[in-house]
């Protein structure tokens, strides 16, 4: 086998923070990905690294710093509360490592135009964790759509939700980057942007605040794009499971239900409706944890443009900030 045709080596990868998350989706994702090779697990917590190394390989290592001083990674995969990544994501970009930052890239946009300019100083890849964005699903809906098959869109919704977290869940503390606009909220406005285009403006935006907490349980967002498309948006830590978006057109519309978080061995099916018709259309089964993962690795080895991907990075930042403080926020007491 000549060097052209050579299967590279796999992307050497580091996780900061045993997460819970990384337990259940992440790291089985890599153990299914071949372009990955997981090296190290860092933990504050030497006894937790160790466990994760025993279920997912890799060498335990008690300290983040202590991981990022390593020459044997290429890349590091953050799965730190929200409020962290940020920190860490720069340290070590910094330290000439690629960077795989669990979504949301950071809490806002000086925090993500910062990062940017790093990984481009650095020539360095970053990217955040959104899995959905690389289930095959969404590129079967986007043809049907773009084959008329609703006709001329006319509106977006989305939705995510999920049941009450429980006390002392990480997702409640605020300076930790808690609250449901940066943890499920942003699933809804990567959608709209999947769909509508980078021309999307905040017209207005609701928060349920927790007053105690201080990080918000639910809200809504009404986006339009520079055609006049209307994308409503929803979110919310108090309801029962939904996760889905929904086009409306001048023919007909469609429903996907299970947009943002379905498994592997989930089979997806489209829900059309055209006047009286009403058809379930099949879709392919997909491993959106493991594609996020060989998007990532394929990133770094072809030398993708982080200019171009940085302004991507940016857009969805400043939607979510513009969300935020053009809020009209109502305040809840549980």
């Amino acid at each position: 086998m000549n060097a052209e045709t050579a299967t590279p080596p796999p992307l050497r990868l580091a996780v900061l923070g045993c997460a819970e998350f990384a337990w259940r989706n992440t790291l089985p994702a890599v153990r299914r990905t071949d372009e990955v090779h997981l090296t190290v697990l860092g933990s504050r917590d030497g006894a937790k690294a160790a466990r994760y190394a025993e279920e997912f390989g890799g060498e335990p290592v008690e300290g983040y710093e202590k991981v990022l001083e390593r020459h044997d990674v290429d890349a590091v995969y953050i799965a730190l509360p929200t409020g962290l990544h940020h920190t860490w994501a720069r340290r070590a970009l910094e330290a000439g490592k690629h960077v795989l930052v669990e979504k949301p890239l950071t809490t806002g946009l000086a925090q993500t135009e910062d990062l940017v300019e790093v990984a481009v100083r650095r020539r360095r890849w970053l990217t955040d964790g959104f899995q959905f964005p690389h289930h095959g699903q969404h590129a079967q809906v986007r043809e049907f759509v773009d084959e008329g098959g609703i006709g001329e869109p006319r509106f977006f919704t989305a939705a995510f939700g999920i049941p009450p977290r429980p006390p002392g869940d990480v997702r409640h503390e605020a300076d930790l980057g808690g609250g449901a606009l940066l943890d499920v909220g942003v699933y809804t406005v990567r959608a709209a942007r999947m769909f509508l285009g980078e021309d999307l403006t905040v017209q207005g935006s609701t928060l349920r605040m927790d007053t105690a907490r201080g990080v918000d349980l639910g809200g809504a967002a009404l986006l339009c794009s520079g055609s006049g498309v209307p994308a409503q948006l929803s979110f919310s830590f108090e309801t029962s499971y939904r996760s889905s978006y929904a086009l409306w057109g001048s023919d007909g519309a469609l429903t996907l239900e299970r947009a943002f978080t379905p498994p592997p061995s989930f089979r997806p099916t489209l829900h059309v409706r055209r006047g009286n018709d009403t058809r379930e259309l099949p879709l392919t089964r997909d491993d959106q944890p493991a594609q996020l993962m060989r998007a990532f690795a394929r990133a770094v080895r072809e030398g993708a443009s982080m200019t171009a991907h940085g302004e991507e990075l940016r857009r969805q930042a400043a939607l979510v900030d513009d969300i935020r403080n053009r809020a009209l926020r109502t305040a809840i007491r549980l």
